[in-house]
């Protein structure tokens, strides 16, 4: 019962988020300075990483968690080439931020697919009796 009650909550809070979003489209300036930029961009990196090697750290052990892992790293790489493309300057510095993107994208895919990946033990087959 408890999990129906959090999904529920997350559905409302989805609903309630759409006026939100266009109350901000409406009053956010189209540009701002920014502290930190770099700050922000290499936290971005360093969760990625992170994501990345807590990933593998885990999958190489056959933990589970790293379902878990790979599902955040794959936000992580998605969230980080949603920036890059745009907050990129037209020209060749969207050219770069567009290379970026499709290099997250691809690791977003690849956590996906480990983060859906059947980690049950396979079992096989079993033999006639009688025969090996």
């Amino acid at each position: 019962m408890r999990t129906k009650r959090i999904l529920i909550l997350l559905g409302a809070v989805a609903a309630l988020l759409v006026p939100w979003m266009v109350v901000l489209g409406l009053t956010l300036p189209a540009s701002t300075e920014v502290r930190h930029w770099s700050l922000a961009w290499i936290g971005l990196d360093v969760f990625m990483a992170t994501g990345c090697a807590a990933t593998a750290f885990l999958g190489l052990r056959g933990d589970h968690r790293a379902r878990l892992t790979a599902s955040a790293t794959a936000a992580v790489a998605v969230l980080d080439a949603w920036f890059d493309i745009t907050t990129a300057p037209s020209g060749a510095a969207l050219f770069q931020a567009a290379a970026c993107a499709v290099a997250e994208a691809a690791l977003a895919i690849a956590c996906v697919l480990l983060a859906l990946r059947d980690r049950r033990p396979s079992r096989a087959p079993a033999s006639p009796e009688g025969h090996s």
